[in-house]
């Protein structure tokens, strides 16, 4: 499986989902890291993505080749993290045909009602070792 870690800013949210699919799966999938800018790249290849690039072209070619995209829900939102993601990211994310896993956090500006907040450790423990367990099985 092709699994895209999207991230940008300081990379630390790739670089917690990264290092915990690397723990729990080893190198059973290919994780590419993609990074709106080179900081959050180089963060999540030191997580241990197998493969990394950065900025919006880099993102917007790869995203439709991923069997799973992972990142916070501000990859979908245009203009979000301080606007590094372009429209043209949010586009390409939204409309890519992978299923996208995506951490509700509060710094979008979006709020999703029904959601309850938790700390991002355990967001980042219930997409890797519960729903993308789950997708993995019925694969």
């Amino acid at each position: 499986m092709r699994i895209c870690v999207i991230d940008g800013q300081g990379g630390g949210i790739g670089a917690a989902l990264i290092r915990r699919l690397k723990e729990v799966y080893r190198e059973e999938h290919v994780v590419i890291a993609l990074g709106t800018n080179e900081v959050a790249t180089s963060q999540m290849m030191k997580a241990r993505a197998n493969r990394g690039a950065s900025g919006e072209n880099a993102i917007v070619q790869t995203v439709p080749t991923a069997d799973v995209i992972l990142g916070s829900l501000s990859i979908i939102v245009a203009n979000a993290m301080m606007g590094e993601v372009t429209p043209r990211i949010a586009e390409a994310v939204a409309s890519a045909p992978a299923l996208k896993i995506l951490l509700p956090l509060p710094r979008t500006g979006v709020e999703i009602v029904g959601v309850i907040p938790e700390p991002l450790p355990h967001m980042v423990e219930k997409v890797v070792s519960k729903r993308l367990k789950e997708l993995l099985e019925n694969v």
